[in-house]
């Protein structure tokens, strides 16, 4: 195991066993049919957040647009795309023109729906049910801040709730830390690895996942699951607070050996 830490903060590559999670029968029967409604020609999404587009709100855009993705879906921001003064400007790729005048959140929820749904709901239906849960999410992250997780659990269960088109992976992840907070460790655990279900290669779903395993005192799960996090975004070993987490997995092994 000492060795496996070790390896850990020095790994680069990802074996392909460790990039699937097992699913939570109870909690994902409506991952399926949220996914059939998802298209799966759109791949990435390019927000212009260049001067002119920038005071026209594309910043709003690019937050609202990054919030309401499903997980197959990158959002990322970009420099020009031209039609300035008709912005803000996005496009959507592949196959898809510039499309102007997204300066709202309401304007970009339905862009995303009209985007990415097979016309299983109405547009105004799908957009609202996504602003109402980034909304109830934003409500949340703030009670997390506060240190109120019994409040942030309510509002990321009801934001779950709605089942919106995306973005409930991080609904998911958002709750397992809340549950963890709380002393829920086999509650966190099932929300981390039900954030898996819908996105396989988040690495923030996998460091949740570590830290229920980690709280639970399973620390070949916990190692397993901080691993392929780094695995997937390797730029992880530079964050304090993944270092922390391997320190605190260190210490528990070693209190955990002695004699």
């Amino acid at each position: 195991m000492a060795g496996g830490l070790s390896f850990l903060c020095n790994i680069s590559g990802a074996p392909s066993q460790l990039l699937s999670s097992p699913s939570n029968n109870s909690l994902s029967l409506n991952a399926p049919s949220i996914r059939r409604r998802i298209k799966a020609e759109i791949q990435e999404i390019r927000v212009c957040t260049n001067r002119t587009c920038c005071r026209q709100g594309s910043l709003q855009t690019l937050e609202t647009l990054s919030g309401l993705a499903p997980p197959n879906v990158t959002v990322k921001s970009c420099g020009c795309l031209g039609r300035c003064g008709a912005g803000p400007n996005l496009v959507a790729l592949p196959g898809n023109g510039v499309i102007g005048h997204c300066g709202t959140a309401a304007r970009a929820a339905q862009i995303m729906v009209g985007l990415l749904l097979r016309g299983h709901d109405s547009d105004n239906t799908a957009a609202k049910t996504g602003l109402e849960m980034l909304a109830l999410r934003k409500r949340a992250q703030n009670e997390l801040d506060e240190g109120n997780f019994s409040q942030a659990e309510l509002l990321l269960s009801q934001a779950i709730k709605l089942e919106p088109f995306g973005g409930i992976h991080i609904l998911f992840k958002d709750r397992s830390r809340a549950r963890l907070a709380l002393g829920n460790y086999s509650g966190a655990l099932e929300d981390a690895t039900e954030a898996l279900t819908f996105a396989p290669r988040y690495p923030e779903a996998y460091i949740c996942q570590g830290d229920a395993f980690l709280a639970m005192d399973q620390f070949d799960s916990a190692e397993k699951s901080y691993l392929t996090s780094l695995q997937i975004d390797p730029s992880i070993r530079r964050s304090k607070s993944f270092k922390a987490r391997i320190e605190k997995l260190e210490e528990k092994l070693a209190a955990a050996n002695m004699p």
